[in-house]
């Protein structure tokens, strides 16, 4: 599925319906430059879990854990990592096949480590169409 979205709320709007539909055990990838879009569309699919906490991107935490939602949403930004062995130091594996919902920002830096069946999620811009212009493909398994 491809949508394009002509505002950053149209990115978050994307993002919130995902973020409804969203179950135990899903994860979910976003790559894209930097500045398309990838932390807003997570702060949308957060608040489509229900979470009402600021939601930022955990750069130079790798993950940040938001439990307060309808599920618990396990947010890596793994753009620092250089080796996905490094994901195994952080017990990934626990938060990718636990109850909640995984989602990762700079994912094709461990795509080796993405199960098959994960919804990929690119996110684009093509400023000859505009500033704000995102072309966002969406696809699961």
């Amino acid at each position: 599925m491809v949508r394009e979205t002509l505002s950053s709320s149209e990115t978050f709007e994307l993002g919130r319906e995902l973020g409804m539909s969203a179950a135990p055990g899903g994860i979910y990838t976003l790559v894209g430059e930097l500045g398309t879009g990838k932390t807003v569309f997570a702060q949308g699919f957060a608040e489509g879990l229900g979470i009402n906490e600021p939601v930022n991107s955990p750069t130079f935490t790798i993950l940040q854990v938001y439990e307060g939602g309808r599920l618990p949403m396990y947010h890596f930004d793994v753009y620092r990592i250089e080796e996905p062995e490094e994901m195994e130091e952080i017990g990934y594996g626990d938060y990718f096949y636990g109850e909640g919902v995984t989602l990762i920002e700079w994912a094709d830096i461990i795509s080796e480590l993405i199960p098959k069946d994960a919804c990929r999620i690119s996110i684009t811009k093509d400023l000859e169409r505009g500033t704000d212009y995102r072309r966002i493909e969406i696809n699961v398994g």
